[in-house]
């Protein structure tokens, strides 16, 4: 395909990266797609200082209907120009074309609505009466305020849903953005930079967006005195040294991490439904989403039905093409992810487990970072494979004896993203509320919404992003107390 825009937006302008450009790969043919451009040192701090100048020297920050001027044009302008997105989409994150309808584009282009509306409705200013601490009567007022410059560091898996879901709502509250996004899916930001330079009114320095090939390039954000927030999606292990940077000079810290999410099945569930469920939901996208659900735990008087069920349903995913609208599994992004998960199947086998189904490459397949939505039985919740996050499309079954040990077994991570519950009502909704996860879907219901808060417990990371609480995290907390005179 013809390569989208080369380069990047700094200080309103679009322009050429200072170490030139690199090459970006088609994850289901193998292939170079085209270039991106390359940002050195140099050109992030010009936008860091862009984004410094344009929170502290611009009206940008006291401004909300400017902000939701801006933000509506760019929605209108993303939908306008919808299609060209979704091409780029499928061709660069291996995205499945059915799911660009959703959750990998039209969705979260939609959702920039939420954090603009909430933006004209909150209330920025809260008078919290008059009272007399230590004898002084004193009227209190409490005042919200953004923080200032925020730096994003966006993943490959979904480049678009969070790239807005951090762009919408921090610059709904006033701060300024420079947005490095994964060296793997540069044209998907590098475009919304070019439709944001050419047909919205963010004034200049507002929004930066600077791709690059060198990881050390995001890094230097979490280190910057000048940079208040850090928000980041990514790998729990990269999330720890993002935290450990941005702690030199005490700010912010927003991390959306990884997952090892449980699907529990009680004994009363309807097993096959469940089983289906759960395979469609791993293999989705070659399982590369930190809240799918990976760990599916079944009674242990129907674990052999179980493994039946949910490998018949795996094996039926259609895998292949991502612009045929019928593929629901994809290729993984990369050579090297692809490796990696294959190594995971190789440690399956080793702790003495067993491929119920899948395995390794599928057939017909042989270009493109592809492999067959797996099976993986036999083992406990002590397997590597069943403790840390493959990113792939591999599903772990493990057994449990009765609600009190599923609760035991989907709680015993070091990750809590997310989780699933399938059984009667009453039952389901009391394991749901026992499960350390963030969110928890309940037979099938869904929490993915722009006015639903995401985030997870423990090592999944800090913070919630969307709802009102993905907004209220780009806000500061003033109060203004004033001595009432003559009372």
């Amino acid at each position: 395909m013809t390569g989208p825009s080369t380069q990047l937006l700094i200080d309103g302008a679009l322009a050429a990266g200072g170490a030139g450009v690199f090459l970006t790969i088609n994850p289901a043919t193998e292939e170079p797609l085209g270039v991106a451009a390359d940002a050195d040192a140099a050109d992030l701090d010009r936008a860091i200082a862009a984004a410094r100048s344009a929170f502290d020297s611009s009206g940008w920050c006291r401004d909300t209907a400017l902000r939701v001027h801006c933000l509506g044009q760019l929605r209108d302008a993303l939908n306008d120009e919808i299609e060209t997105l979704r091409e780029i989409t499928i061709a660069e994150a291996g995205a499945p074309r059915s799911l660009t309808f959703r959750g990998q584009l039209q969705t979260p282009v939609d959702d920039l609505e939420f954090p603009a509306a909430t933006a004209e409705r909150y209330p920025w200013r809260v008078d919290l009466g008059v009272a007399a601490p230590m004898g002084i009567s004193t009227a209190r007022t409490m005042v919200r305020e953004p923080f200032g410059v925020v730096g994003a560091i966006t993943p490959w898996n979904f480049p678009h849903q969070v790239t807005f879901a951090k762009l919408g709502p921090a610059l709904a509250a006033g701060n300024t953005v420079v947005l490095k996004p994964a060296p793997d899916t540069p044209w998907c930001a590098a475009e919304v930079g070019r439709i944001i330079a050419e047909k919205t009114d963010f004034p200049p320095g507002v929004v930066n967006i600077v791709t690059a090939s060198d990881h050390r390039i995001g890094a230097r954000l979490a280190e910057d005195p000048r940079v208040d927030v850090v928000s980041f999606t990514g790998s729990t292990a990269t999330g720890r040294s993002v935290m450990t940077a941005a702690a030199q000079t005490i700010k912010k810290v927003f991390l959306e991490l990884g997952g090892k999410s449980a699907f529990v099945v009680l004994d009363d569930a309807d097993l096959t439904a469940a089983c289906t469920a759960a395979a469609s939901t791993v293999a989705m996208h070659a399982g590369q989403g930190c809240a799918l659900t990976t760990r599916l735990l079944v009674p242990r008087e129907c674990y052999g039905e179980a493994l039946d069920a949910v490998s018949a349903a795996m094996s039926r995913v259609p895998v292949g093409d991502p612009s045929d609208p019928k593929t629901l599994c994809g290729p993984l992004i990369s050579g090297k992810q692809r490796d990696r998960v294959q190594s995971y199947l190789d440690l399956a086998i080793a702790e003495g487990g067993m491929f119920a189904c899948g395995g390794g490459r599928p057939a017909g397949l042989e270009r493109g970072f592809y492999l067959e939505p797996t099976v993986i039985a036999g083992l406990t919740n002590d397997a590597r494979v069943a403790r840390e996050e493959i990113f792939g499309p591999v599903l772990v079954v493990l057994a449990h004896d009765g609600d009190a040990d599923a609760l035991r077994i989907a709680n015993d991570s070091p990750y809590g993203l997310s989780a699933t519950v399938f059984g009667t009502e009453d039952r389901a909704a009391l394991v749901a509320s026992r499960l350390r996860a963030g969110t928890v879907n309940v037979n099938g219901g869904t929490w993915y919404c722009a006015d639903v808060p995401f985030g997870g417990y423990k090592q999944s990371g800090i913070g919630r992003e969307m709802g009102l609480a993905g907004f209220e995290e780009y806000l500061e907390t003033k109060v203004i107390a004033t001595a009432v005179r003559g009372s």
